[in-house]
């Protein structure tokens, strides 16, 4: 089963269609690391991270794992962890997943570039909760907290998401 993302930001599943935000950079084929860009591509859904504190553990068919304070993502291409999850602290750059803002209260890390990472093709590459004013990501694909719940308990098992590079 495929997720499709539209680059006018919309995500279309099982005949639905939701409203998404894309990173600030657009869609590109040639994703590199801080340039805002969503990759363009056909990318595995890996699994479901929750905040325990804030929500229920979901009903997903994708394994679920709850996350801790002391998680993060390394985003520094020099690191060996470069594209992995990794507990805090943690000697090299990495993003933290507990957030205050509520962003990664539900976030599923989307099959790019990490079978295995290639250091500075981009990192961090979530399906998430929106903020509320659909802002750009920093490179994810990200859907207001009703419709990623919403979409959650219907994801198959094997599920992908299809990201169509730009037309030109």
């Amino acid at each position: 089963m495929t997720l499709t993302v539209d680059p006018a930001g919309w995500l279309e599943f099982a005949g639905q269609s939701m409203r998404c935000a894309l990173g600030r950079g657009r869609i590109k084929r040639d994703k590199r690391e801080g340039d805002g860009a969503t990759p363009a591509g056909r990318f595995a859904l890996r699994e479901l991270l929750y905040r325990p504190d804030r929500l229920a553990p979901p009903v997903c068919a994708l394994p679920v794992r709850a996350l801790t304070p002391e998680d993060g993502w390394c985003d520094d291409p020099a690191h060996g962890d470069y594209n992995r999850m990794v507990m805090l602290p943690h000697p090299a750059r990495c993003e933290r997943l507990w957030r205050e803002d509520g962003v990664y209260d539900l976030v599923i890390p989307l099959g790019y570039n990490d079978d295995p990472p290639r250091p500075g093709l981009g990192s961090a590459i979530f399906l998430h909760v929106a903020r509320p004013d659909f802002d750009p990501t920093e490179g994810c694909v990200a859907l207001a907290l009703p419709d990623l719940l919403a979409l959650i308990g219907q994801l198959p098992e094997n599920c992908w998401i299809e990201i169509p590079p730009p037309a030109h």
